[in-house]
């Protein structure tokens, strides 16, 4: 790295930098996990996409590592580096419908609750994420897991277009019709291939659904995976849900007998006629009556945030992560152990399916290699206190350990932590090599690295 001039940068750059020693850089190099600590020289607040340029063009020239950071949400802290440039998204939140075409164009530093806000008053979401505090961009370009994957896909297939800055500073745009190898790439890609300021994306017509929680007590959670794997199997796409292990928190409008109680559960998303849900969700609740049933007529955004509250920025997070086709019996055992033996009140593990629509996108259609998969699969071991570091890390490494022998070998990028070279072309599996030939056109000596890192051959 070159002797730096960030007094230089500061002069070209509309939005502010933040640097050691200033007053704010202890709060502005925090994010989402807390179990990262990273301290980079320069962080860059950038206010439109000639910022971004500027960035990328000083991060290159002075030879510095890049980082680049919409929500701060990354599992495993990839919007932050040490001893780097990181530019900071988080002030470009401008989000643009078009009631004509009924698309959406939203810029880079919008959370997941932004565009939704900004979406529900016309009707209208985008298909992806469970948490309102995700950034939209790093949870796009990762592929756009969520409530809706079943009936409209990830968020990658509703995408048309994205606007953003290559590693040699040129401003592009990339489409099914403007480079559309680029368009491959970053739909799964992650921000292997250079900064997207704004992203547009086809909206779908989701107002108020039909959602929300199911528990039941945690020695039922074999018979409840096993029956939840043969329904999601073939329910009819407007039947999203999602199975989980947790731990009931102790807080309203949860009831005070199942308060800090371990349960396996359903989080449900009804996009169906709303005067059929109570038919459609009848042999549901008769197949096992639920100790919690918070499932009704739910605005989309509040179904969206509904977690949030419980986990704040700040928190101790370790994940891991596979794709898996396989939910047999022996398969189904692991996990109910491991549920079991939850470590903390807020570790969980989720089960997201990926059938339905997504499953029709042809593998070979974006870079998001898993089509064929049934579920992603997240362990997450999470704690407000430091000294649970070790007791919720080593929790999550052994349940993935046991379980990883029934997956498909990768993950999902957005649900990994630094996890090496073979884990990453793992994860991309027969697209890897594509996306190796579009990173050297497009990203030659790698200045964007700090991510699930596509290698130049």
């Amino acid at each position: 790295m070159k002797e730096l001039a960030p007094d230089t940068l500061a002069l070209k750059i509309k939005g502010t930098i933040v640097r050691p020693g200033d007053l704010k850089y202890d709060a502005a190099r925090k994010v989402y996990n807390g179990m990262i600590d990273k301290s980079p020289a320069v962080i860059a607040y950038c206010k439109d996409t000639a910022d971004i340029r500027d960035c990328v063009n000083f991060a290159r020239e002075n030879e510095m590592l890049l980082a680049i950071r919409s929500g701060g949400h990354n599992a495993g802290g990839l919007g932050i580096c040490d001893d780097g440039l990181i530019i900071d998204l988080s002030s470009m939140k401008k989000v643009q419908f078009n009631v004509q075409d009924k698309t959406a164009t939203v810029e880079a530093g919008c959370l997941l609750k932004d565009v939704d806000e900004a979406l529900h008053i016309y009707g209208r979401s985008v298909p992806s994420g469970i948490f309102g505090t995700t950034g939209i961009a790093g949870l796009t370009l990762g592929g756009g897991l969520g409530h809706l994957t079943r009936h409209y896909g990830l968020a990658i297939d509703s995408l048309v277009e994205v606007e953003m800055v290559l590693a040699n500073g040129e401003l592009t745009t990339a489409s099914a019709k403007q480079n559309p190898d680029l368009f491959w790439a970053v739909r799964g890609g992650g921000g292997n291939f250079g900064v997207v300021s704004s992203f547009t994306f086809e909206t779908v017509a989701v107002d108020t659904v039909y959602g929300g929680p199911m528990l039941w007590d945690i020695s039922e959670s074999e018979e409840r995976m096993a029956w939840f794997h043969d329904y999601i199997s073939k329910a009819p796409d407007h039947i999203n849900g999602f199975f989980a292990f947790l731990i009931v928190p102790a807080v309203a409008p949860f009831p005070p007998e199942l308060h800090s109680k371990k349960m396996c559960g359903i989080v449900w998303c009804y996009t169906g006629d709303p005067e059929e849900a109570e038919d459609v969700f009848e042999p549901i609740r008769e197949s096992k009556t639920p100790a919690l049933d918070f499932v009704g007529p739910i605005p989309f955004p509040a179904l969206q945030t509904m977690f949030d509250p419980l986990y704040p920025p700040g928190l101790q997070w370790y994940w891991k992560a596979d794709f898996v086709k396989r939910l047999d019996k022996e398969a189904i055992a692991i996990h109910a152990k491991y549920g079991a033996a939850l470590p903390t009140s807020l570790s969980s593990m989720h089960l997201y399916p990926i059938n339905g629509e997504a499953a029709r996108v042809p593998k070979s259609a974006t870079a998001w290699n898993y089509r064929d998969s049934n579920y992603a699969c997240v362990i997450v071991g999470v704690d407000a206190d430091p000294a649970n570091k070790e007791l919720i890390t080593n929790w999550a490494k052994e349940y993935w350990k046991e379980l990883h022998p029934y997956s498909e070998g990768g993950a999902y990028v957005n649900f990994m932590m630094e996890e090496g070279d073979d884990r990453v072309k793992a994860s991309y599996s027969d697209n890897y090599e594509r996306l190796s030939a579009i990173k050297a056109k497009y990203d030659p000596q790698n200045l964007f690295c700090v991510n699930q890192n596509i290698k130049v051959h």
